[in-house]
């Protein structure tokens, strides 16, 4: 974000994509760099379109920046892969806080681990002084050089919680420390552009306009805000008309034909919810009327009859399915999934704190990307609902029949 931020100040386009799902740091990513940040991931989002995102950007930026996950070859695919994939070099970030000359072998491990992986710098994280910056370089093999060394800074640093980063809308000061972060990584010569990459790749076919004239309103505030971009992108083409509102703060649901209820902290906000009584009447009225409700996540628990928050006090919620959604205190889940059906396998992933406890048996289940038996699917009139979150594009044949309320069943084995 602090590099997004460095060079839009000095008055270049930026853009900035993030590898894997994530919601949480693409909304500081996309203050920093004024820009939708959209994921880019060989096995969710598929490598062709990885491809044509970054051409696409290319056309209208002076700097591409991709933010990776976990450590450069984690996960299957890693972030080396998606480099890989996409024809561009690899910058490490390497934590140099008490170490002098085994940083050169980190160094040198992470550009020799593999033969396909391009590494032309690095950058040094959490230096201590000059000297240290001086030990360091010389320490660098043949081959490699330092980008920059950034000192401690309390710039560099953003609050967390149980999901990740606080979302950035509840960041008062962020842009004022997003520039402070940006001045220190000026200072440390982390201006400097790399070397330009050329991007080509052909762009997808115009969709069928399979929603024309559906109304579907979106959910979105401090309790429901993980939404992929391209998730709207995908509802906008297939000739969806999106309707925005807050469950916290308007009334009642927009004129729609369907509702979306993505993932985000409802269990921040379940008293702000219960004390809500005309939307709470507004989309149980909808669910009778049978029209089409998808709930993701933090959506499934409002939905739920009960949300428990995390200091154990019960809340009523939109009580569209029976039983109860818990905090529990750690993890639950985590990890790429996918949902098979006749109309097309939707791709994502699960990450939760909550468990669910329900009378209810589910229509379908996910399968983690490994293969075993991922998150339950439930399916109650036109509600469709999961801890499962999808990446729309993957599947827009069944995204279309989930807003249209249409029946579905999973695929075969």
């Amino acid at each position: 974000a602090a590099l997004a931020r460095l060079h839009r100040n000095a008055g270049r386009r930026v853009r900035v994509f993030k590898h894997g799902p994530d919601y949480l740091d693409p909304m500081v990513l996309e203050v920093a760099s004024g820009h939708p940040v959209y994921q880019l991931h060989p096995w969710m989002t598929g490598e062709t379109e990885c491809r044509w995102r970054l051409a696409e950007a290319a056309q209208a930026a002076d700097l591409l920046l991709v933010e990776g996950a976990m450590g450069l070859f984690d996960g299957d695919p890693s972030s080396a892969d998606l480099a890989v994939l996409a024809g561009i070099p690899a910058l490490p970030v390497i934590d140099a806080r008490g170490m002098a000359q085994t940083f050169g072998a980190l160094a040198l491990g992470l550009a020799h681990y593999r033969d396909d992986v391009t590494v032309h710098e690095v950058i040094a994280n959490r230096v201590g002084s000059a000297r240290h910056v001086e030990m360091l370089e010389r320490g660098l093999p043949p081959g490699l050089r330092l980008l920059g060394a950034i000192p401690r800074s309390e710039a560099m640093a953003i609050p967390d919680r149980h999901l990740g980063l606080v979302q950035a809308s509840e960041l008062d000061d962020l842009d004022a420390q997003l520039d402070a972060a940006a001045d220190v990584l000026r200072e440390a010569g982390l201006d400097r552009l790399p070397m330009p990459v050329t991007f080509t790749a052909t762009p997808p076919a115009p969709l069928p306009r399979l929603l024309d004239g559906v109304r579907i309103a979106i959910a979105r505030d401090a309790a429901f805000a993980f939404i992929y971009p391209a998730n709207l992108d995908l509802l906008r083409a297939l000739g969806a008309e999106l309707r925005f509102f807050s469950p916290l703060a308007d009334p009642d649901l927009p004129d729609t034909d369907a509702l979306w209820l993505p993932g985000g902290y409802p269990e921040l906000h379940t008293a702000t919810l219960a004390a809500n009584p005309s939307m709470l009447a507004s989309i149980r009225e909808h669910y009778r009327a049978d029209k089409p409700i998808l709930a993701e996540c933090g959506g499934l628990m409002a939905c739920m009859d009960t949300l428990i928050d995390g200091e154990g006090r019960p809340h009523a919620q939109f009580g569209l399915l029976p039983g109860t959604a818990s905090m529990a205190g750690k993890l639950q889940a985590l990890g790429l999934q996918s949902l098979a059906t006749p109309l097309g396998e939707l791709r994502g992933h699960t990450y939760h704190h909550s468990r669910l406890e329900t009378s209810l048996s589910p229509l379908a289940h996910a399968t983690r990307q490994a293969g075993s038996e991922g998150e339950p699917v439930f399916r109650q009139g036109s509600l469709t609902a999961s801890y499962f979150h999808g990446y729309f594009p993957s599947a827009p044949s069944l995204v279309t029949a989930i807003f249209r309320g249409q029946a579905w069943e999973q695929q075969a084995p």
